[in-house]
């Protein structure tokens, strides 16, 4: 039983990695690397698919979608602007390595969108995830960063520290027109605390 859990995580994390280095897009967020320790969990019991993203001082509680790669190989967006879209190819949030997810911002239209006030959390600011378990963990913000469309950002969606990080995404800076996108995007890293 042991050997066949130990040849599919081998299985999945080869499928991981391949989707991960053969999907890359040149002009969204790139998905370049997978943990390579995915599904080795921080806290010893097996984690559920996160269903809420909350952060009391942006008074955001939204509902959170599964999303994969497009088919120009970006990590997908959330349908809704007021839901997060959790990137199922990289950990679940509460396990070792980065938890990625992203929401919108400047929508169009000015419709309200869920990560139209993330540039406003600090460090020191808490996060969380509930899953569909009830279980609720808490991330602290690290750091801040901004990517420009072209800027490698391996480091968003891969870590090697043993350690549970949930990284943040959402558009910033100007409108592009040509490309149909914002000119940068805006990072939060925050690591787990118990």
């Amino acid at each position: 039983m042991l050997l066949r859990r130990i040849l599919l995580a081998f299985i999945l994390l080869g499928l991981m990695v391949f989707l991960a280095f053969n999907f890359i897009s040149k002009n969204r967020i790139k998905a370049v690397s997978v943990p390579l320790v995915a599904n080795t969990l921080i806290i010893g019991e097996s984690r559920d698919w996160p269903v809420r993203l909350k952060i009391p001082k942006l008074n955001i509680n939204a509902n959170v979608e599964y999303v994969g790669l497009t088919q120009d190989r970006a990590m997908d967006v959330p349908q809704k602007p007021d839901d997060v879209a959790w990137f199922t190819l990289g950990p679940r949030p509460g396990e070792i390595g980065s938890s990625v997810i992203d929401g919108h911002s400047g929508y169009k239209d000015n419709i309200p969108a869920v990560f139209d006030n993330l540039h406003k959390l600090q460090k020191g600011d808490k996060i969380y995830i509930e899953d569909s378990k009830g279980i609720t963990v808490t991330f602290i913000v690290r750091e801040f960063r901004t990517y420009g469309l072209n800027d490698d950002v391996s480091s968003v969606f891969d870590s090697n520290d043993g350690k549970s990080h949930l990284n943040l995404i959402t558009c910033s800076g100007v409108w592009n027109d040509k490309e149909k996108t914002h000119a940068t995007r805006l990072i939060i890293f925050t690591d787990l605390t118990f």
